[in-house]
């Protein structure tokens, strides 16, 4: 039961969302719908706690004030926010939704409550693509209203805010759906505030050292910096204000997430990132000149003043992003030499860079579909294209849509000059089959500017292509090695899918038979053993190419033998939260440790040789085939891909206290060049810390010297002390950790 403090916590939320809605709502009847939907909610959750213990209510509130406050979604969306968790946590049905609230809610409803299905499914089971034919469920849901997804963004960021509470095999799981799919759908929505605080919450919990590092410098540099930014805005305003312009100029800080991406990208520290404050000029926008010309105005009047990086200035107002952004960026030369990232926005601008998607078509036509398409409506439209493809598999889909997500667009111009959106890293094959499919199946080569180029060539923003064709040219195997569009992609596998699958049974066939020559049967680990050996990206790809004759099976007997290299944990521990049976089943209420002394059928750890982690870095680990556990960084991209599309083989992991086997690690060096310095790295790494080198790799070049050294360390504590003294030897510059791939 609910108590008094309960109540009172709830009616506080619920009046704060009611001012919100208040705003959204055009008329009375609108506004006393969301009334009704919270009573509905309220009465259906009744009684029922979170796991943070609060009263569940309060979710649904949190969503709500999301959707209307950060996003900016009308009456019928903070209905279906209300009611998100209706259907699936209680007896009401869908039906009952369409009966109080009308078919346009009820329909949002059951899209929310389908992905909740998906997302929430505790089936245990190793199929490789079930969570991906779950997330494709969900993104499916673009092609019904986009809302959906604007109300799921808006339900897992509260839930990112309230993820401590989750036990922490489910908080991995999340985690790295939330990495990705929803922050990059987020950000593909214009959502940018929403991204970003997912994005800080990712980084508090895969990487909670680095996150606090990194504010406590970013306190310090506010406190340093304050009073310059404060000298660089101040002259702006009094001058813009002189001219007549309303504005409104604000200071942000990069964000802890943004600066660690950078840093570990970069392979940088925390003071070579210069970009740290940005500053946004916010304008009422005049009438007599365009938008556009206002933002250069506004550009001349600061450039007047301040020196500027001509390189680092964007005009996404004469050419949006394909979620919708608009803005001019420059960096300039502020007070106390340093440099000072600029936006540029009208205050239509910043509504739709703040709210994304939704801004963009209250502009246009309020919550409905606009009738006039920009670049988002376009790049939705292209989406559509991928999730309509009905013969791609669940993982390709999830893979491609991915990608997309990430891509940033290129304009190109036909001969006739009427410009083309593509994706970065297309090629003239690409705008070829972006042109018409025809064109791209019989397409020859390309003249881009003027001069004929291969199609294989990668375009660059406002080139002019022509594609040249010929009536017996036909799509080549050899086109997928280079094409970067998924409309292309599938194009040419549909003009060679034939061709293709008797390949692959024909090379299933031939292989088949190599291995019943040596009386082994094709097992999935020796598939894998081979798909490793091969570098195929998948059973069908080693089949086809075997069946093709590009794998002639000449090296089979090596290729049996060969093992991908694993370093096994058998001098230290990992803790499992998650424990593994030999069933293979999973309980995930109980705790289990592997203890050094690894016996025969016991299950046995791997280390990941995409991130190497060591004792100390925060780990996660996969369960494999054949059973043992795979343990990568929290951080390393590989793993939140894994877990993104095969969450339930994640267990929880952590290490054990009595490890003793070092570990091998690489850090990279800077520094000026002189005499004898590689001579003091090698005393302070083995003799003063007693710490063994394997490799060194040291490039010198006008007088500058930068390299990495590879080493073993028992843990990252060992690790820091190393590069804390290196740091301290005179001409070195920087000292970092950086991946260390066995696979390159």
């Amino acid at each position: 039961m609910f108590t008094e403090e309960d109540y009172k916590v709830i009616n506080r939320e619920l009046e704060t969302l009611k001012m919100s809605s208040l705003k959204r709502c055009a008329n009375q009847e609108e506004f006393e719908l969301v009334l009704k939907a919270f009573d509905f909610a309220n009465e259906a959750h009744k009684g029922v706690r979170r796991r943070s213990g609060e009263p569940y209510i309060l979710h649904p509130i949190a969503v709500a004030r999301i959707v209307v406050q950060e996003i900016g979604l009308g009456y019928k969306s903070i209905c279906a926010a209300l009611l998100h968790d209706v259907v699936e946590d209680t007896n009401y049905t869908v039906e009952d939704i369409k009966n109080h609230f009308g078919q346009k809610i009820a329909s949002l409803v059951d899209g929310l409550t389908k992905i909740k299905t998906a997302l929430d499914s505790d089936n245990i089971t190793y199929s490789k693509s079930m969570q991906a034919e779950n997330f494709k469920r969900i993104l499916l849901t673009l092609n019904d209203d986009v809302r959906i997804v604007l109300i799921k963004l808006a339900d897992r960021l509260h839930n990112m805010r309230t993820i401590r509470f989750m036990p922490e095999y489910k908080r991995d799981k999340i985690l790295s759906e939330t990495m990705y799919i929803f922050i990059p759908l987020a950000h593909r929505l214009g959502l940018y505030s929403i991204k970003s605080e997912m994005e800080n919450i990712w980084l508090v919990h895969r990487e909670p050292e680095a996150y606090r590092e990194i504010e406590a410098k970013l306190e310090t540099v506010m406190e340093e910096r304050a009073g310059s930014i404060d000298s660089f805005v101040v002259p702006i305003e009094k001058e813009l204000e002189a001219i007549g312009y309303k504005v409104e100029i604000l200071k942000r800080l990069k964000t802890p997430y943004s600066i660690w991406k950078k840093m570990t990208s970069k392979n940088v520290p925390f003071e070579q990132i210069f970009d740290i404050y940005a500053v946004r000029i916010i304008f009422e926008a005049k009438q007599g000149l365009s938008e556009r010309e206002q933002c250069w105005q506004i550009f001349s009047l600061i450039t007047e003043r301040y020196q500027y990086k001509p390189d680092r200035t964007r005009d996404w107002v004469k050419e949006p992003k394909s979620n919708g952004y608009e803005a001019l960026h420059l960096t300039v030369m502020g007070p106390g030499g340093k440099w000072i990232e600029v936006q540029i926005r009208s205050e239509r601008m910043n509504s739709i860079a703040e709210r994304g998607v939704a801004a963009h078509w209250m502009y246009k036509k309020g919550e409905s579909s606009p009738s006039e398409e920009g670049e988002i409506d376009l790049w939705l439209k292209h989406v559509r294209d991928i999730l309509e493809d009905p013969d791609s598999n669940a993982l390709q889909f999830l893979d491609n849509f991915h990608k997309e997500l990430l891509s940033s667009d290129i304009y190109i111009f036909t001969p006739k000059g009427e410009s083309k959106t593509l994706p970065k890293g297309s090629t003239a094959l690409d705008f070829a089959y972006i042109i018409h499919s025809e064109v791209g199946n019989r397409a020859i080569a390309a003249k881009v500017n003027q001069k004929l180029l291969p199609l294989s060539h990668v375009l660059s923003s406002g080139d002019q292509v022509e594609i040249i064709t010929s009536d017996s040219s036909k799509p080549k195997r050899e086109w997928l090695d280079f094409i970067r569009t998924n409309r292309a992609r599938n194009f040419i596998l549909d003009s060679i899918k034939a061709e293709t699958k008797d390949s692959i049974k024909e090379g299933m066939r031939f292989l088949t038979s190599k291995l019943k020559e040596r009386n082994i049967t094709s097992k999935s680990r020796v598939i894998k053993k081979l798909i490793d050996y091969y570098k195929a990206g998948s059973k069908d790809e080693l089949y086809h190419k075997i069946g093709i004759g590009l794998i002639d099976l000449s090296d089979l007997d090596t290729a049996l033998k060969t093992n991908v290299e694993k370093r096994n944990v058998q001098m230290w521990g990992v803790k499992l939260l998650t424990p593994v049976r030999n069933t293979g089943k999973i309980d995930k209420h109980q705790d289990y440790e592997l203890r050094e002394d690894l016996t025969k059928g016991t299950t046995t750890f791997t280390i990941a040789e995409c991130c190497s982690p060591i004792p100390g870095d925060n780990v996660v680990g996969f369960i494999e085939d054949d059973g043992s556990v795979l343990v990568h960084k929290k951080s390393c991209q590989r793993a939140t891909d894994i877990a993104a599309k095969q969450g339930d083989r994640i267990v929880s992991a952590r290490w054990s206290k009595h490890f003793m086997m070092s570990y091998l690690a690489r850090i990279s060096i800077t520094g000026l060049d002189r005499m004898g310095i590689i001579s003091d790295m090698s005393k302070v790494i083995s003799l003063q810390l007693g710490v063994n080198m394997r490799k060194i790799c040291i490039e010198t070049h006008d007088e500058i010297f930068e390299g990495t050294v590879d080493l073993y360390v028992r843990n990252t504590d060992d690790l820091d002390k190393l590069i804390k003294s290196l740091s301290a030897i005179k001409g070195i510059e920087s000292v970092t950790r950086v991946e260390l791939n066995f696979n390159e």
